[in-house]
């Protein structure tokens, strides 16, 4: 008995030990979970600093429902991008802000066409200034043959100014525009083969997708590029290559979709064989970004705003009686003035008759309720008296976005002279740039393969174009010119214009560019003429 006595109290012993340890680990537990969310307490009030007192902040009640989840330009741009596309075609269809903003912006960038003047850089070349004007004067001849041609154009329906005005307006509407360089034959009456196709950005899209939605997924290439909706890339993000689809996503032709690779550059030359017509927002961004995709849920709001607003006028305007009798029968000598009455006429158009639970609203239009029926008049508030005031606010808004004035959005200037004159500076800030991106992503490329081939075909001389970079630069330096700004005060404006020309801080070919868009050399060159035509024509009279 007492080695059994012995073994159950050593048992006890162990379990007490065992039960003390579970207990002391408990003990530890609650103290660590205690530290731990004094931890976590303190760095949340230690974090809570700058902008998380702001626009980070996460535990005032405006930002406990904002979802500001913003990834890769690839989720946020390419997975919304074709309903960005589609929705500001419609707003160019159909809602009049979306129709001027873009339409400003076209007719300001580029107008009846942007006009190259070649600017050679003689002092580097080492030729005479005379020798240079030649060259520039023949330069221009020659581009005039090509650019004023609808030959230019592969479908030989616009001439290259009418093509600025096509791609300007698809690269606002769909944020971008593609240009195939193609080579058709030489005539006694083009003597150039440089061509342009138009592409539009909804047929870019990668092999496979019939309806050219991007579904987040890339396809990688037998030689490790991977294409993203329609862009093809290599390991270290260069663009490589375009894949065009054969039919128009979406819709059904009768010819089976296949696609088409066409590979950026020329291996040997280096030259374009597409063009890609876009301006970037982020880094790593490959497609482009409709113009009006900032402002589009405004302007479609202000759209069913004035729609609304118009529609209440109309009804508004009508003017009807409800006549209530006894029995619900009509009562003779009553009559009214409906211009749909043929609509109406019972023995004409019986399907239209009036059936007993319908009543008409018209001009003039008298309607008999039946008995215990009743009517009662609603005074309308419309069109509304803030109405005026409502567009105006809203429009600024979305100008501010665009970076266009409401006074040239609207062309609307009822402001005095300053106020005015302001707006169009700021606006036209924003129209340059523009413009600079135009031209270097199409004016400018387009221009030098043109100039590549007529020294390659032997109809301009340029010694040295193809042995030497810096020379063929040199000899395809040029600028273009486009619509000016416009004058709002004329003598003002030409004073000052004079005034900066005086002291040195302009030229006279800037001025001549942005007060009316001409060419000064032209100007001189004309007005020579018609000096030396008025002179002979004064000694004549003499």
């Amino acid at each position: 008995m007492g080695f059994f006595a012995e073994r159950k109290k050593t048992k006890e012993q162990k379990r007490a030990l065992e039960q003390a340890q579970i207990e002391n680990q408990i003990a530890k537990t609650k103290a660590n979970t205690i530290i731990l969310n004094a931890r976590i307490s303190a760095a949340e009030k230690f974090t809570n600093t700058g902008y998380s007192h702001g626009g980070a902040s996460r535990s005032e009640s405006w930002a406990k429902g904002y979802d500001d989840e913003s990834l890769s330009p690839s989720s946020d741009i390419e997975m919304n991008r074709k309903e960005l596309r589609q929705r500001t075609r419609d707003l160019y269809m159909n809602a009049p802000i979306g129709t001027a903003a873009i339409k400003a912006t076209r007719t300001s960038c580029v107008g009846i066409g942007l006009k190259p003047k070649p600017k050679i850089d003689y002092e580097f070349l080492g030729i005479s200034k005379e020798e240079a004007a030649d060259i520039q004067r023949l330069i221009k001849k020659e581009f005039a043959i090509w650019a004023e041609s609808t030959l230019c154009d592969i479908c030989d329906l616009n001439n290259f100014y009418e093509l600025q005005q096509i791609v300007f307006n698809d690269w606002l509407m769909n944020g971008e525009e593609f240009v195939l360089m193609a080579y058709g034959e030489k005539t006694s009456y083009m003597p150039y083969r440089l061509r342009l196709k138009l592409v539009t950005a909804d047929r870019i899209s990668t092999p496979g997708s019939l309806d050219g939605t991007y579904d987040g997924y890339d396809q990688t290439t037998k030689l490790g590029n991977r294409i993203m909706n329609g862009v093809e890339i290599d390991k270290d993000g260069k663009v490589v290559a375009y894949h065009i689809s054969s039919n128009f996503p979406g819709e059904n032709g009768t010819t089976q979709t296949t696609w088409k690779r066409v590979v950026k550059r020329g291996k040997n030359t280096g030259n374009p064989n597409i063009l890609h017509v876009f301006n970037a927002e982020r880094a790593e961004q490959y497609r482009g970004v409709p113009f009006l995709a900032p402002v589009i849920t405004s302007i479609k709001q202000l759209t069913r705003y004035t729609e609304a607003e118009i529609m209440a006028a109309v009804i508004n305007s009508i003017f009807a009686l409800f006549v209530s009798t006894e029995d619900g029968e009509e009562v003779e000598g009553f009559s009214g003035v409906d211009s749909e009455d043929d609509d109406w006429d019972d023995d004409t158009y019986p399907d239209t008759s009036r059936q007993d639970n319908e009543y008409r609203l018209g001009n003039g239009i008298i309607n008999f309720l039946k008995e215990g029926e009743k009517v009662e008049a609603v005074e309308s508030k419309h069109p509304s008296g803030n109405y005026d005031g409502f567009v105006t606010a809203f429009t600024t808004m979305i100008g501010a976005a665009l970076e266009i004035s409401p006074e040239v959005l609207m062309k609307k200037f009822t402001n005095n002279f300053s106020a005015s004159k302001g707006a169009l500076n700021e606006t036209w800030r924003h129209f340059s740039t523009r413009r600079k991106w135009f031209i270097d992503d199409f004016c400018k490329p387009v221009y030098e393969l043109w100039l590549a081939e007529a020294v390659g075909s032997g109809r301009i001389n340029i010694p040295g174009f193809f042995t030497d970079p810096l020379i063929k630069q040199a000899y395809a330096s040029a600028t273009w010119t486009g619509p000016a700004q416009g004058c709002l005060n004329p003598v003002q404006e030409v004073n000052a214009a004079v005034t900066r020309m005086e002291h040195g801080l302009s030229t006279h070919e800037d001025e001549c560019a942005a007060i009316n868009g001409s060419d000064y050399d032209d100007n001189v060159r004309t007005l020579m003429n018609e000096n030396k035509s008025l002179a002979e024509a004064n000694r004549q009279e003499e």
